[in-house]
């Protein structure tokens, strides 16, 4: 099984660029730009890296991403994860990057969306591997600041496929951002949103009925609801789950009681992606192993896993088309 995950061209749908930052370049980027971060070294940092829940884990993910400043800060941490891609066979990715929890440190919103854009071509340029980039507002602040923060990404609509909602999730309802996502999607974004991670499957309702999204992420708590869960299924409405992630913050106690299997058997639209690899002790291929080291998965599951995300991607038809026949390529 570990061989056949490994082999198969895989896309990443659900992916934080900020969540990619490893201790090792944090130190780095800390010492090149003279930040001080509260760990005395790597070891340290990953001690750190037990969260209790969603927002333990933010508290260390903002704290960490201080020491990006420059464009070529955001390049390199890019590229980073470009070379994590090469290893993990994803051919495709569509990244989120988070400008406010930047620009509000006075981070140029340019430098930031600059820095990763040309990684990205260069990563098109050396390894073939495409990609998309997704912008997300910060939940736990206003929507007014979505506003202006949606103002700022106006000059570079070629390059930002589409707008999503993230960090703190309880207490900011979807609802909040209804005003700002229908001028996202008047402006011609794609619409995601994190919603039902920690959050009950209320969330998910509003992300799909006030936000007219186009894919959910995480939504694992859809199972709660009978009726949600028909929908969903009905209109094949993606949901890119993140394993590790559900663990590590305690949605899930264990692996085993991970419902993955349960939303993929009733036959919803689910792929599995990393979120914050670095943070959340494993890049795609890792998320996969620990499923089906505790989960009756099977090698059908993995392969359906596996399609759905370039099925679930916001890439041309034509596009998708070619990369579900190196998934099939791959399977002779």
């Amino acid at each position: 099984m570990i061989d056949l995950i490994k082999k198969l061209p895989k896309a990443e749908l659900h992916l934080h660029i900020e969540g990619s930052l490893e201790p090792e370049l944090m130190f780095r980027l800390a010492k090149k730009n003279k930040i001080d971060i509260p760990y005395n070294d790597i070891e340290d940092v990953r001690k750190a890296y037990d969260f209790s829940n969603l927002q333990t884990f933010l508290d260390i993910y903002y704290a960490g991403a201080k020491v990006l400043v420059t464009k070529d800060d955001f390049y390199d941490l890019t590229w980073e994860y470009i070379l994590k891609c090469v290893e993990e066979n994803i051919v495709h990715t569509e990244m989120f990057f988070d400008p406010q929890t930047h620009t509000e440190r006075g981070v140029p919103f340019t430098a930031v969306i600059t820095g990763i854009k040309e990684a990205l071509a260069d990563a098109k340029e050396k390894y073939g591997i495409t990609s998309c980039i997704i912008m997300c507002f910060l939940r736990h602040l206003s929507q007014e600041e979505a506003f202006a923060t949606l103002e700022e990404a106006m000059p570079f609509k070629e390059d930002i496929i589409g707008v999503g909602l993230d960090s703190s999730e309880l207490g900011n309802p979807p609802s909040k951002f209804k005003k700002v996502f229908k001028k996202a999607k008047e402006a011609g974004f794609k619409l995601v949103a994190h919603a039902g991670e920690e959050a009950d499957y209320s969330y998910i309702y509003e992300a799909l009925d006030l936000l007219n999204i186009d894919r959910i992420d995480h939504g694992v708590q859809s199972i709660n609801s009978p009726e949600l869960m028909t929908r969903l299924k009905n209109e094949q409405m993606p949901l890119t789950v993140c394993p590790n992630s559900n663990i590590e913050l305690r949605v899930f106690d264990t692996y085993k009681d991970h419902n993955i299997k349960e939303l993929l058997d009733y036959g919803l639209n689910i792929s599995v992606n990393s979120d914050d690899p670095a943070y959340f002790k494993g890049y795609v291929n890792q998320n996969f192993i620990n499923l089906c080291e505790n989960l009756p998965i099977t090698e059908e599951d993995v392969i359906t896993l596996v399609k759905n995300s370039f099925k679930a991607s916001f890439i041309d038809d034509e596009l998708k088309d070619k990369y579900l026949a190196q998934v099939d390529l791959a399977l002779q």
